[in-house]
């Protein structure tokens, strides 16, 4: 499941945008596959911060994801030298994505989409101390 698509691309930068950024082999019509390849980089990048809080894929997807997908697939289908408004839409989502990370942000989402929470508690063992008083005697 794709979290945005070329309609909510078009319905967020308009079709002459998209298809001056998505036609690259200027025949006039937009790339099929390049802009599947931008929402396929896109959702690669939200799994990576969103699937440290919750299980994926999503049964729907929540708008701020689509959103955040939408701002990044259209700043990678700008490859070369995009516009200030699409680099601060990009940033803002890869801000709020790395929100949601560290929990700064919840989504809202469908009980079965979020892990169970842990304790706090984390249990570790380290390996016996290498320097030590006496094994550094002498020195």
């Amino acid at each position: 499941m794709t979290y945005a698509t070329l309609d909510d691309l078009i319905a967020r930068a308009g079709e002459t945008e998209i298809r001056q950024i998505a036609d690259r082999d200027r025949d006039g019509v937009i790339d099929a596959g390049v802009v599947a390849d931008a929402l396929a980089h896109a959702d690669n990048l939200v799994n990576g911060y969103v699937a440290t809080k919750y299980t994926l894929p999503f049964s729907v997807v929540p708008d701020l994801v689509r959103t955040w997908a939408i701002d990044i697939a259209r700043w990678r289908l700008h490859f070369a030298d995009p516009p200030e408004w699409v680099v601060t839409d990009y940033d803002n989502a890869i801000a709020a994505l790395k929100d949601v990370a560290k929990g700064a942000i919840t989504l809202p989402v469908s009980n079965g989409d979020t892990p169970s929470q842990s304790s706090g508690t984390t249990m570790f063992s380290a390996p016996d101390e290498v320097f030590s008083e006496h094994a550094l005697r002498g020195w």
